[in-house]
C-alpha cells in the first residue's frame, strides 16, 4: 500500500477545549478561530490575493485519540441517534483510514501578535490543538453543488433549544469577557442551541444536568422542556 507523510502548516486555536460541544458541522455556530502558522509557513506572500476570497477549506487531522482507535468499516453516526449504522465513506466519522477532516470557514485575513502569524477564520469544527494540513480558497462556481442531495444528513435549520442564562451565570461570562472579545455569551447560546447531547440521550429522559467547555470555562446548563438554562460559567483559576 502506498503512503505518504505529510507536515502540518499550523495549529488551529479555536473556542473548543473540549469534544463534547463540538458543532457537528462547520459554520453551524459562529466560533472565531485562528490558524497559527509554523514558523516555516508563516509568510504573508503566501497568502496573497486570498483577500479575494470569502471562504477557505481547511484540510486538517483528526487528533486526540482518534489517531490510535484505528478504522472502522461501519459507524454509527449521532445525527441518525446512533441507532443506524452506515458504512464510513458514507460518513464524516473521525475513525478512517486515514483521519483527514475537511472544513469550509469564513476567512477574515492575516493576524499577528505574539503568539505568531495566523489566519483568522469564524465558524469553525475543529477542537483547539488541531494540526491543520493546508488551506485553499473556497471557489464558489465550482465547490457550490445546488443539486446536490445530502441523504441521512438534511439539514436543520433551526436552533433545536431556547437558551436563557440565569443571573449568576450571566454575571460570570460578563466578568469572564468584559469586552466581549470572546463573544462568549453569543457562543454559549449558539452552541448550546444546537442540543450538542448525542442522539441516544432520549434513552435517559432523566438526566438534565449538563455541561460544556468553551476556552478555559465550564459551562453548565439543564434541561426544563425545550429550554436550556445555563446555570452556571466557571473559569479555571490557574
Amino acid at each position: 500500500m502506498t503512503r505518504f507523510a505529510f507536515e502540518a502548516i499550523g495549529t488551529a486555536r479555536t473556542p473548543f477545549t473540549d469534544k463534547f460541544g463540538i458543532p457537528r458541522q462547520p459554520r453551524l455556530v459562529d466560533a472565531p478561530g485562528r490558524i497559527l502558522l509554523h514558523p516555516t509557513y508563516a509568510r504573508r506572500e503566501a497568502f496573497t490575493e486570498l483577500e479575494g476570497f470569502s471562504h477557505v477549506w481547511l484540510l486538517w487531522v483528526f487528533h486526540d485519540d482518534c489517531l490510535t482507535a484505528g478504522w472502522k468499516p461501519t459507524v454509527r453516526p449521532p445525527r441518525l441517534g446512533g441507532r443506524r449504522s452506515v458504512g464510513v465513506f458514507a460518513s464524516r466519522a473521525p475513525y478512517r483510514p486515514s483521519p483527514i477532516g475537511l472544513s469550509a470557514v469564513a476567512q477574515h485575513g492575516l493576524v499577528e501578535d505574539a503568539d505568531g502569524l495566523a489566519l483568522a477564520v469564524s465558524g469553525v469544527d475543529l477542537l483547539d490543538g488541531t494540526p491543520v494540513l493546508d488551506i485553499k480558497p473556497y471557489v464558489p462556481y465550482a465547490d457550490a453543488l445546488p443539486e446536490a442531495t445530502g441523504g441521512f444528513a438534511q439539514p436543520s435549520l433551526e436552533a433545536r433549544l431556547a437558551v436563557r442564562f440565569g443571573q449568576a451565570a450571566a454575571a460570570a461570562v460578563a466578568a469572564r469577557d468584559p469586552d466581549g472579545a470572546l463573544a462568549l455569551a453569543q457562543l454559549i447560546e449558539q452552541v448550546i442551541a444546537q442540543d450538542p447531547r448525542p442522539g441516544y440521550m432520549d434513552r435517559y429522559p432523566e438526566r438534565r444536568n449538563f455541561a460544556v467547555r468553551l476556552y478555559d470555562c465550564d459551562i453548565h446548563w439543564r434541561l426544563d422542556g425545550d429550554i436550556a438554562i445555563v446555570e452556571a460559567c466557571i473559569p479555571d483559576t490557574d
